[in-house]
């Protein structure tokens, strides 16, 4: 099933994303700003998915559920990545590649940050297409993986609206977020996150693409072990005083409750 899906949908999502990649990487040469990339991140699963139902010459109701929830999910991850860098200048994640490559970074970053942004988005898309190319009915299994991304879109959107609102509180600098979702996760809105890309999973698996959920677990590894979880909780205890203490008592992804 993973093979008939990328038969029909691997060259036209993956030029669209090289497309993509390109338009985006020289908006940020002109900008010289390289966080134009973060969010497009979700807006790229929407491409993925529109050209996927264009390529599919009769796509089925599993098709227009995929596409539904990805575009729900992108419109929102991307919105609120925009206002979330809306006058914060470059991310310190570029900025640092862009003091250690000098003059070379407008052509690293292209490969660095762009393309394989795109290529690790076309690999995580792997169920959703799958999901859209598919003709077997409807099952159960399509029925779980919608309700595991009602839960992961759920709590992705709560957690980051309650971050927004403590990050706009001027009493709470220094201080450390743990009520709310925060209270059982120390980053409830990154296991929400991979929580609805399994339900995607599901979808796919339901279609007959079981291999295809090697997607979701790179974006599960990709969340805690490299951009995520372990990018962010790299030097937060030296700004925040009491988030070695949150630490101690506070899950660090899947939601628990809190130690005493």
């Amino acid at each position: 099933m993973l093979l008939a899906a990328l038969a029909v949908t691997a060259a036209p999502t993956g030029l669209a994303l090289v497309v993509g990649a390109l338009t985006l990487w020289g908006i940020s040469v002109v900008r010289r700003d390289a966080s134009v990339a973060d969010p497009a991140w979700g807006p790229a699963f929407l491409l993925i998915a529109a050209v996927s139902v264009a390529a599919t010459p009769a796509p089925g109701p599993r098709a227009w559920i995929a596409l539904t929830l990805v575009g729900l999910w992108a419109a929102r991850l991307g919105s609120h990545l925009l206002r979330r860098n809306r006058s914060h200048g470059e991310d310190p994640r570029y900025v640092a590649m862009r003091a250690q490559h000098g003059a070379r970074f407008w052509w690293v970053s292209l490969f660095t940050v762009f393309l394989l942004q795109a290529a690790l988005a076309w690999i995580v898309s792997l169920p959703l297409q799958a999901a859209i190319v598919s003709t077997t009915p409807l099952s159960i299994l399509d029925g779980v993986g919608v309700l595991a991304w009602i839960a992961g879109f759920t709590c992705e959107a709560v957690a980051d609206a309650q971050l927004a609102r403590f990050r706009a509180d001027p009493n709470s600098r220094g201080t450390v977020l743990d009520t709310g979702l925060w209270r059982y996760s120390r980053h409830p809105n990154y296991f929400g996150d991979a929580l609805l890309w399994w339900g995607i999973g599901l979808l796919g698996a339901a279609a007959g693409a079981w291999a295809a959920l090697v997607g979701p677990l790179l974006m599960n590894v990709l969340i805690v072990r490299v951009s995520g979880v372990s990018l962010l909780e790299k030097d937060i205890g030296d700004r925040r005083p009491g988030y070695r203490e949150y630490v101690r008592r506070t899950s660090s992804f899947v939601p628990w409750f809190p130690k005493p």
